[in-house]
């Protein structure tokens, strides 16, 4: 008998054995303990999952909440500016002209002491006098207040400083399209037109 029939010889043999019922139950025994170990790991490792979910959504709720409060404690600060500066606003449109009112009261002052004095005196010359005196007061207040007069006549027309409300026939070809009268004053209050001149212009 050579080798490799012996290996046969082997082999049939060990087919033929039959298999312990133990052996079997062994076998069974330990997949289900591994089994066993699997789901116990599975198991552990959703409760992991759900820990870090639940964790997770308390970290999200108390951002949401600090969010909230933080929206809230802005939208009362908005709240109390809106109100704090309209009061401030109207209190500014109540009291804007205070200022000039007051500056100019000495001129009222002089204006009712010139009336007084007209049923003293037939001098005209000295009502003259104080009326001029009355005017300068009044434009040099003004002036301090910011009050500039435009200088109109001899200029250019200019659609952004001048209303023109007649044109007539130049008196030279210089004058054409330049201001030749001026029928009412224009002023600058700070370098910003507060008034348009009226004025006549050359054609």
């Amino acid at each position: 008998m050579n080798f490799s029939d012996m290996l046969k010889k082997k082999k049939d043999s060990s087919e033929e054995q039959p298999v312990d019922a133990g052996q079997n139950n062994a076998h069974d025994t330990i997949a289900e303990e591994i089994e066993q170990v699997n789901q116990s790991r599975q198991n552990h490792k959703n409760d992991t999952q759900d820990f870090e979910v639940s964790e997770e959504l308390e970290k999200l709720k108390a951002e949401n909440v600090e969010a909230n409060n933080k929206y809230l404690r802005l939208y009362a600060e908005f709240d109390n500016y809106k109100r704090r500066t309209s009061k401030e606003r109207v209190d500014l449109l109540q009291t804007a002209g205070k200022d000039v009112v007051v500056s100019l009261l000495p001129v009222l002052d002089d204006f009712e002491r010139a009336l007084k004095s007209l049923d003293k005196t037939d001098d005209t010359s000295s009502i003259r006098e104080g009326i001029y005196l009355i005017y300068q007061k009044l434009k040099n207040t003004l002036q301090q207040k910011g009050l500039k007069e435009m200088q109109a006549i001899g200029e250019t027309f200019d659609a952004d400083l001048h209303e023109a409300i007649t044109n007539i026939p130049a008196p030279s070809e210089d004058l054409k399209g330049k201001v030749i009268d001026e029928a009412e004053k224009g002023y600058y209050l700070n370098d910003k037109v507060i008034r348009f001149a009226k004025v006549i212009v050359g054609a």
